[in-house]
């Protein structure tokens, strides 16, 4: 028997709840899909937020086959199946991964040639931002989503469809409790109304709660994400704040949120945040990323704790995280240099400043350019010294 999430998906990109600001009617997306022009594209976010459900509309719309796969169970083989299947086909095959943050490289590699040559449509979905999983290659083919969890508005909109289907009407407790306690997750709301409905067709509040006694999700309010709470707790890092880091930290790991998707920012912070300052601070994030990946929860707790005591207490500095967008713009704007005949790969004429105790002074590009601005802060202001030290001692 059909559940009532599956009754009720929308089958046309006309009646697709959410995901405004990908699919709305002003969205480059949206009239890509119109169009019948889809690139391979990669959905991320939120359970419950309309991610197969588009996949499974865009398949609709362009007429073509739509295949189903999880990226915990694939197999190479059967991809290639599905492939070898269409070699010569008119027809574009919509590929769905599933789960796509957890296909592993070779399953990746299998994929490129049929993104390059573009003989099947790829679409994947993931709760999990896949940018970190996903090899360069894939995404340079690709373009990529972020879902988000669908607001009150639109799961009212959703209810009152489902009271019609269940030819039922709801009080404002128990829709209120059905909004609430989903977080933004449609398929989750449906299916505590409908299972609650099957057991006594008299809904209660005190009967959703016997089947569902706390939010779902990332255990946080549906107004709140892991995205934000990630935000959060590298916004108190920044702020130095050991205490407001640690709660935004603990909020993540109540609601379940994966040491993969933690630790990766303390480590960006580390680099991004506090560079130079305290060198100190990338070797610990590195070191606790590698531990918790052999250690896993619960134990991996203090390790984190650890590592985001020591950043939130560390001097801030973000030179060089300035000093390589800088760099990288004034390449994009066109300052293309040519290398100094002394150091490109003959090297004539080049002084080795280890045979003048570790410096002389030489060119090292053809036309001057600033881009690096120390902060002067912590460990920084040694290198400084260091620097100034060595370029003046004569």
């Amino acid at each position: 028997m059909t559940n009532l999430s599956n009754l009720l998906r929308p089958t046309t990109l006309e009646n697709f709840v959410g995901q405004k600001h990908i699919i709305g009617k002003d969205k480059v997306l949206y009239n890509l899909i119109k169009k019948k022009e889809i690139p391979h594209l990669f959905f991320y976010g939120k359970p419950g937020s309309g991610k197969t459900t588009l996949a499974k509309i865009i398949a609709k719309i362009i007429d073509t086959d739509y295949y189903y796969f999880n990226a915990t169970t694939i197999k190479v083989e059967d991809l290639r199946k599905v492939f070898d299947r269409y070699k010569n086909a008119l027809i574009k095959p919509l590929i769905f991964i599933d789960e796509v943050h957890r296909l592993s490289k070779n399953q990746q590699e299998v994929l490129l040639p049929i993104m390059e040559n573009y003989s099947a449509i790829i679409i994947g979905a993931s709760t999990e931002n896949p940018f970190f999983t996903l090899t360069s290659a894939i995404r340079s083919r690709s373009f990529l989503f972020e879902f988000k969890a669908l607001n009150r508005d639109d799961l009212i909109g959703i209810l009152n469809l489902a009271q019609k289907e269940l030819e039922t009407e709801l009080n404002e407790d128990c829709i209120e409790y059905l909004i609430n306690s989903s977080s933004g997750d449609a398929r989750a709301m449906l299916n505590l109304l409908e299972f609650s409905y099957k057991s006594d067709l008299n809904l209660s509040v005190e009967r959703l709660k016997e089947l569902r006694q706390n939010v779902i999700g990332d255990g946080v309010s549906s107004s709140d994400s892991h995205y934000d709470l990630a935000s959060a707790m590298i916004k108190s890092l920044r702020g130095s704040d050991v205490d407001a880091a640690l709660y935004y930290l603990s909020r993540l790991i109540h609601g379940g949120e994966s040491v993969d998707f933690i630790v990766r920012r303390l480590v960006i912070f580390a680099s991004e945040d506090i560079g130079n300052a305290n060198p100190n601070a990338l070797n610990l994030a590195v070191s606790t990323m590698q531990a918790v990946n052999k250690i896993g929860y619960p134990e991996s707790r203090i390790i984190l704790s650890q590592c985001v005591i020591y950043l939130a207490s560390s001097p801030k500095s973000n030179s060089a995280y300035k000093a390589i967008n800088k760099a990288l713009s004034e390449v994009n704007n066109g300052k293309i240099f040519d290398i100094p005949v002394h150091i490109d790969s003959q090297h004539v004429g080049y002084k080795y400043p280890h045979d003048f105790g570790g410096y002389i002074k030489q060119e090292y590009l053809s036309e001057p350019i600033s881009l690096y601005e120390s902060s002067q802060i912590g460990y920084e202001k040694t290198l400084d010294d260091w620097l100034e030290k060595i370029k003046n001692r004569d």
